[in-house]
């Protein structure tokens, strides 16, 4: 008895070293093993699209200069892309919101796009997501807006939040990638992945990806 006693005392000692072993084996390994073999999604189509005027609002977020977008290359590379899609906006009669977000959240530090917004067309959220604890809604609501264009710094903030905060309202989501910066390319490869790729649906099948001068506006 002693002996069979012995025995299943020693295969449980063993059971139980292998499931130890096995258990330290998994905890050694964590997600940064797999990204050196992790290969960029294929890039993604650019869609040319058509809006009217009356019912799309250019939303132009964060562009300010002090410590935001001055202070980075890729947002500074944008801004001739944003004048032009705010040009085009602004002839078409489309509605333009500015959010200023940053140190200073007035409009004398927003980034010159040649205007400055005046009351009423700007507003200084203190979240990435422009909608939350904001009046936004209510002014697109008032407007008739059915289409929001996204432009401004960071893709995978503002970018990523407001794309969600729109879908989620019922809002057709344009993004123009050419406008829409992050503080590097890992960044916006990342933020585009998820909202075409990985994000919720509603931002999936609401959300258009294309270029500023692929954007035409109607009357």
């Amino acid at each position: 008895m002693s002996y069979l006693r012995n025995l299943r005392c020693g295969a449980v000692a063993l059971v139980a070293a292998l499931v130890i072993a096995f258990a330290a084996s998994l905890s050694a390994a964590d997600i940064l093993d797999d990204w050196d073999t992790v290969k960029p999604p294929p890039r993604p189509e650019l869609k040319a699209v058509t809006l009217q005027g009356s019912t799309t609002a250019l939303l132009i977020l964060d562009l300010m200069k002090n410590g935001v977008c001055m202070d980075r290359p890729r947002c500074v590379a944008t801004i001739p892309n944003v004048k032009r899609l705010f040009d085009a906006a602004h002839a078409a009669g489309a509605m333009v919101w500015f959010a200023l977000g940053g140190p200073s959240n007035t409009p004398a530090d927003l980034i010159d796009i040649g205007y400055t917004p005046r009351d009423g067309e700007w507003g200084a959220p203190d979240s990435v997501d422009k909608f939350f604890n904001s009046n936004l809604d209510e002014k697109l609501e008032a407007r008739g807006i059915k289409t929001v264009v996204l432009c401004g710094t960071s893709f995978q903030g503002v970018g990523i939040s407001n794309a969600l905060g729109a879908s989620d309202r019922g809002y057709k989501v344009i993004v123009p990638i050419d406008c829409l910066s992050s503080q590097d390319a890992y960044g916006e490869q990342a933020a585009v992945n998820y909202m075409f790729n990985d994000g919720p649906n509603a931002v999936r099948t609401h959300t258009t990806l294309t270029r500023s001068t692929m954007v035409k506006f109607g009357k």
